[in-house]
């Protein structure tokens, strides 16, 4: 039986497993693997190991009444593309999540953005999927994009240099 887990149904469970009295919690799925151990007596500590072939965003999954997170993702071989140096005149649009990045809204449409557009503050440059959900990326400042350093369809890591712009 396949089963599909998403950030709402894992924050549940964690919930509920945080506030009872499981010492050891196992489950796993095809792509996919949670173990969750705790020492009630040392400050209700959950230990989260999720080793995934699939994206998972790095958010805090659970933060309730003292319990400490340590979400560690484990995923297979990637390459991971290393932007090359910068310029000091140019601001970095990093991502604030793992996830893939896609420069438009669906496959055949145009891109939000092309290097030498400007952008407003609040409009959309990109969006990055992770565990099937689709979050738009907007604009923190108004810029003119210098460059897109990851290609549509790539899987990005936290905090990886996605555009570079000129704020104006």
């Amino acid at each position: 039986m396949a089963m599909k887990l998403d950030h709402e149904d894992l924050n549940r469970l964690i919930d509920k497993i945080s506030t009872g009295d499981i010492q050891e919690f196992s489950l796993e799925g095809e792509d996919f693997k949670l173990e969750i151990k705790r020492n009630l007596s040392d400050q209700n500590q959950v230990t989260n190991n999720l080793v995934s072939n699939t994206s998972i965003d790095r958010k805090t999954i659970a933060n309730q009444e003292s319990i400490n997170d340590n979400a560690s993702l484990v995923n297979g071989p990637e390459v991971t593309q290393v932007a090359p140096p910068g310029r000091s005149d140019l601001t970095e649009i990093t991502s604030p999540m793992v996830g893939t990045f896609y420069r438009a809204a669906a496959p055949g449409e145009d891109p939000f953005v092309e290097v030498g557009n400007n952008i407003k503050v609040g409009q959309t440059i990109c969006i990055l999927e992770a565990m099937k959900l689709m979050n738009e990326i907007e604009s923190e400042f108004n810029a003119e994009i210098v460059e897109i350093l990851v290609e549509n369809g790539t899987p990005v890591e936290f905090g990886q240099v996605l555009m570079r712009v000129k704020q104006s």
